[in-house]
């Protein structure tokens, strides 16, 4: 049954401090974390969990660990994330971003020796909040998608996002993996023992294939956004390189093609926020997005059922839908997330 929002974010908090994070990490790493969830971002959400705790016994991330500024100016700044999770040093090098970018017009802040961060949106719609255009992409923990004509794992799903204030609580926000789908929209198909849709996956041998293990135990891959060079891959690797160049060369993080880089260790990632008074007025620049956005829905639909909508339209749907009726969990991941909480102490508060 689905559990309401505040008690689903108090769960995923209750193990993170009984991992031994401290509250002023956990409490952040919660929010965002619950934030996926509520918005109907499950990859990068609760189900994140099983594959954190594995890093944590293997003694790959720091529970504890601080980000700090190394390199400023009043535009830009480098922040070293601790070799922790990645939640918190992105948190913080977001808002480093947009509060130089409000005294200055616009402002860059790179991380570096990170981990997994969670949800790219998160990050874009802090700026969008604060009236400002926010951009962010991140360098992915562990390889598992080919380059286009390729039969070796080179690249991750390097996300990319995009969001844009518009004057009211529906921002544009556009948040998306590089790959087909994001790994973990594949990993929930595991955990509930379901296929994926034909062309989210290869086999080792270039493949296609619908078996969800497919790229995690079996030497397969993931598909470039396009799923296929005749259906235009090569755009997908190349928004991947763009990704890792912003967020790990930018950064001095380690590449992903560095044959000694720690999977899920050392990831880098790019944020910036961009003032549009630099421009206009900041809330003309909001209106004429909310128009924009306004016109794009507007379209006539090849079925009435699906309305045409803009990016952040799902979220925002999903978001007031779960509040209101809860937050599923299939019963494999909660099985997960049970064993995971009996195991570190943490009390269960889903049932």
């Amino acid at each position: 049954m689905p559990a309401p929002y505040a008690t689903h974010r108090a769960q995923i908090k209750a193990i993170l401090l009984a991992w031994g994070m401290p509250e002023e990490n956990a409490e952040p790493t919660a929010d965002i974390l619950s934030w996926a969830d509520l918005h109907g971002v499950d990859s990068h959400g609760m189900s994140m969990l099983p594959g954190y705790d594995r890093h944590r016994r293997n003694g790959r991330v720091k529970m504890d660990a601080r980000p700090r500024i190394v390199k400023e100016t009043p535009i830009s700044a480098l922040v070293d994330g601790g070799g922790g999770l990645g939640h918190v040093p992105a948190h913080f090098a977001m808002q480093v971003a947009i509060d130089k970018a409000k005294q200055s017009g616009m402002a860059i802040a790179a991380v570096r020796n990170s981990a997994h961060f969670g949800a790219t949106g998160y990050y874009t719609l802090m700026a969008a909040k604060q009236g400002l255009i926010g951009m962010a992409c991140t360098s992915a923990s562990s390889v598992q998608v080919a380059p286009t004509f390729g039969k070796q794992a080179k690249l991750g799903t390097d996300p990319w996002s995009f969001a844009a204030p518009s004057g009211d609580e529906r921002p544009f926000l556009l948040d998306m993996a590089t790959t087909t789908v994001a790994a973990g929209r594949i990993r929930n198909k595991a955990n509930e023992g379901l296929d994926c849709p034909p062309g989210w996956v290869l086999n080792k041998e270039g493949l296609p294939s619908t078996d969800p293990l497919e790229a995690r135990e079996k030497g397969g891959f993931l598909t470039s956004l396009g799923g296929s060079p005749e259906n235009s891959s090569y755009k997908g690797y190349g928004l991947a390189a763009m990704v890792n160049i912003l967020a790990s060369c930018l950064s001095g993080a380690t590449l992903i093609t560095d044959p000694h880089q720690p999977q899920g260790m050392d990831i880098g990632h790019f944020f910036m926020a961009i003032d549009p008074g630099l421009f206009r007025e900041a809330d003309e620049f909001a209106s004429d997005v909310a128009r924009f956005c306004n016109d794009l829905r507007a379209t006539t639909p090849v079925d009435p059922a699906h309305p045409v909508m803009v990016a952040g339209d799902p979220q925002w749907n999903n978001a007031a839908k779960r509040m209101a009726e809860g937050i599923p969990v299939g019963p494999g991941l909660l099985n997960q997330v049970r064993q995971i909480a009996q195991a570190s102490a943490a009390p269960w508060l889903l049932d």
